[in-house]
């Protein structure tokens, strides 16, 4: 499967480098999200601020966190995909770097949003189908 058909057209929160950091945690909770894509003056996609971020912050200063904003602790080195990429390949780069959200963008522009309950959710349908498909089969009621 391709990312842009595991794409579910739901509207993806994002924030500006200048916005607060406790708005920024408002944004997550109130949403029940963990991450927030940070868009540039053109709406192009130039960091994220994830839930850890922001506790790194907390730990590391909680006294500099209320005048903080997005943009001086979000993640600028970004691991992106494209519509075009498969879900396997998307799910080995979450694997292998450890991370639980891919913004997905076409040139500079943010187009969606992948999480890991994205993927497990495509995989999960794809083993269902070919479960349906494979009963179907043993039991000659496959369409020839």
């Amino acid at each position: 499967m391709l990312v842009r058909e595991a794409l579910s057209g739901k509207a993806v929160i994002t924030v500006i480098r200048s916005t607060p950091i406790r708005q920024a945690i408002h944004l997550l909770l109130e949403h029940r999200i963990s991450c927030l894509p940070v868009l540039g003056d053109k709406q192009e996609l130039i960091g994220i601020i994830s839930d850890k971020d922001i506790f790194r912050l907390l730990y590391e200063n909680a006294d500099a966190a209320g005048e903080s904003v997005v943009g001086d602790f979000m993640t600028t080195n970004l691991i992106v995909g494209l519509p075009s990429d498969d879900i396997g390949y998307i799910a080995t780069i979450m694997t292998n770097n450890r991370i639980r959200h891919v913004p997905i963008v076409d040139g500079r522009t943010l187009v969606g949003l992948l999480s890991v309950g994205d993927i497990v959710k495509t995989q999960i349908e794809g083993v269902v189908a070919e479960n349906r498909y494979l009963r179907q089969y043993i039991d000659g009621k496959y369409p020839a």
